[in-house]
């Protein structure tokens, strides 16, 4: 069974209004189907912001299709995000099994201040305290040694600022935050500065002494005259 109701457009949903949705059930068996409810969610990062179910029982007999239209309430949802979220429209039948969906994109005209909101600012705190730590850490010299292990030191912070890019391009309405969009810009933000911290300085390479161009710094320079040859008798005979 497919749910075509509104496909890849975008869906205003405004808490001061209710949104009328209309939802298309195509069944293609030739069993009747019935339609408990339907419901409409928005997720970023597979993190879901909103969720929420309307009674709306009908049937749909065997090869055909059913329109339906009804109001949503969604005068709670100015609480819980805002911006342009991946939104999933969801047919379910009396035991709550989902029986066809469809996606599109939300356009939330929500607050700020939002549980989504919230989750943006917190995430860019957590990012600046990020930044901070493994910037001080640099400019003092305490990094790991090795490559790798100043690299992962930078990796938090590269993996917090791909989060805050995703939901402040979300919060701005610039780009939705598609499951591709989002991993991939978080992954590659992270990728990018993973390799910043491959090629931070080591932290004490400043205080190294300079190697000669002789040969290696801790071994002193061979005495010819010093060095002798000793004899080693032939088996059979006697020194």
């Amino acid at each position: 069974m497919d749910g075509t109701p509104v496909g890849e457009e975008r869906l205003v949903l405004d808490p001061a209004a209710s949104p009328r949705i209309e939802v298309t059930v195509h069944n293609g068996t030739d069993v009747v189907r019935h339609v408990k409810s339907v419901r409409l969610s928005g997720a970023v990062l597979a993190l879901t912001f909103f969720s929420y179910d309307t009674t709306v029982p009908f049937e749909v007999p065997g090869r055909q299709s059913v329109t339906r239209a009804f109001a949503l309430d969604v005068s709670q949802l100015g609480g819980q995000a805002t911006g342009l979220l991946p939104t999933t429209l969801e047919v379910l039948d009396a035991n709550r099994d989902v029986i066809g969906s469809a996606r599109a994109v939300g356009d939330v005209r929500g607050s700020m201040w939002s549980v989504y909101g919230l989750f943006g600012l917190a995430m860019a705190v957590l990012t600046v305290l990020a930044w901070t730590g493994v910037l001080l850490a640099l400019a003092r010299r305490r990094l790991p040694a090795g490559r790798w292990g100043r690299a992962a030191r930078f990796l938090p912070a590269g993996v917090g600022s791909g989060l805050v890019a995703v939901i402040a391009l979300s919060v701005l309405r610039v780009v939705v935050p598609s499951p591709g969009v989002g991993v991939g810009l978080v992954l590659g933000t992270a990728g990018v500065v993973f390799a910043l911290g491959c090629l931070t300085r080591h932290p004490d390479a400043d205080d190294l002494p300079p190697e000669p161009a002789g040969g290696s710094p801790d071994l002193p320079p061979a005495d010819p005259e010093a060095t002798q040859r000793i004899p080693r008798p032939l088996p059979g005979r006697v020194a």
